[in-house]
């Protein structure tokens, strides 16, 4: 495809629907190519809103809202970066043929709450994954609990970043779980997945890359990310996770056939357990993923470079570059305009990064940074991403 210049008549439009640190690092890419960007949230002063060429503040499960900024903006390309999204305006959009959604309005429909991910990846491809069942009230959920055999997790359809998610290893607790998991979830719905524990070595996100080559789909595999999660959000990834070659084909083929089915073009997180040479399906994101920050250290492409070429039909290199490690740098305090110390502290660990989001709000929990750092080894990178991290300090404005 052509690339016109940015706030004229040819200009190529990209629309990002979610404006967040992952975001903003797809928007950059997208500029670097001379691309107009807009960017959509549903708070003002959002990360990609910051480098965006304009912005709107919307609900974006308002269809009705969602559809007429589509509609006035006139996107080529719209780029879904959160899970909730009024999904039918998706598909009208795409069905009338005014803009190409990525990496297809029916891969966001199916991808935007885990029962149908999960039924496609089970049901339909028949992919190994947990025991799972979805539930509407404590007293189904616990009714599962005890069928799937505890412990188990219990996780809203709809949320991301861990909220809403829990374990229970006793039935009386269903009752705490349901309550909590309704807290969480992006849109108001009492449908939750409770899902058996694997016993699994480790976790890898596989970011799986479908772009085009020589007129034809083509689909390209970055190397293996492992992570460690707290509360079902992830505080610190590495590359590559090392495994066997047979765990790495078969991921590769799981995350092949998943991303096959859901088609379209650009960068897919998909997540899988790994114990031994066996591989389970967990979850995909149609879209760059938080612990693939990482590879802003490692990949000579990044996966928002990736993303951001995959989806203009350009060419991607999914090579690594180095060894690398990151670590999620959180608020730590409440308040707006928080200030950050220790950033000359942070940098001058060897080979250290930092990517300070400019979130406009901060609380405790939330994730206002990434610590990037290379090694001669996975140990220490993770060791100096961590060191850096823990140097920053976030305080009130």
């Amino acid at each position: 495809m052509k690339i016109g210049t940015p706030l004229t008549a040819n200009a190529t439009r990209v629309m990002l629907l979610g404006a967040g640190e992952l975001g903003k690092e797809v928007a950059i890419e997208l500029q670097r190519l001379g691309v107009e960007v807009i960017a959509l949230d549903r708070y003002p002063d959002a990360p990609a809103m910051q480098v965006a060429h304009r912005s709107h503040v919307i609900a974006m499960t308002d269809a009705e809202a969602l559809e007429a900024v589509i509609r006035a903006e006139a996107p080529h390309i719209i780029v879904p970066e959160i899970e909730a999204i009024a999904t039918e305006v998706l598909a009208r959009i795409e069905a009338e043929g005014l803009a190409r959604v990525i990496p297809t309005a029916r891969a966001t429909q199916l991808t935007m709450n885990r029962e149908g991910i999960r039924r496609l990846a089970a049901e339909e491809l028949g992919l190994p994954t947990s025991p799972y069942a979805f539930v509407e009230s404590a007293a189904e959920l616990a009714e599962a609990a005890h069928r799937i055999g505890l412990p188990v997790f219990i996780k809203p359809v709809m949320s991301s970043s861990g909220k809403g998610q829990s374990m229970i290893d006793a039935l009386e607790d269903a009752g705490n779980a349901w309550r909590y998991a309704q807290t969480g979830g992006r849109v108001e719905t009492a449908r939750v997945i409770v899902e058996g524990r694997i016993d699994f070595d480790y976790e890898i996100t596989l970011l799986t890359v479908r772009s085009m080559r020589d007129g034809q789909v083509v689909t390209d595999f970055c190397a293996p990310i492992g992570h460690r999660q707290e509360k079902g959000d992830y505080v610190e990834s590495w590359q590559p996770q090392a495994m066997s070659a047979a765990a790495l084909a078969r991921a590769q083929e799981i995350a092949g056939k998943v991303t096959d089915a859901l088609g379209g073009l650009g960068v897919f997180g998909v997540e899988l357990f790994v114990k031994g040479d066996e591989v389970w399906f967990s979850e995909v994101s149609p879209r760059p993923h938080d612990t693939g920050l990482v590879t802003l250290a490692t990949q000579r492409m990044s996966e928002f470079a990736l993303h951001a070429r995959a989806i203009l039909g350009l060419p991607v290199d999914v090579g690594q570059r180095d060894v690398g490690a990151s670590a999620v740098i959180y608020g730590g305090v409440e308040g707006k305009g928080v200030a950050f110390e220790g950033v000359a502290e942070a940098l001058a660990v060897p080979t250290a990064d930092l990517r300070l989001f400019g979130k406009p709000e901060s609380y405790a929990r939330r994730r206002m940074g990434v610590a990037l750092a290379r090694g001669e080894d996975v140990d220490q990178a993770r060791t100096r991403a961590r060191e850096a991290a823990s140097r920053v300090r976030p305080v009130a404005g």
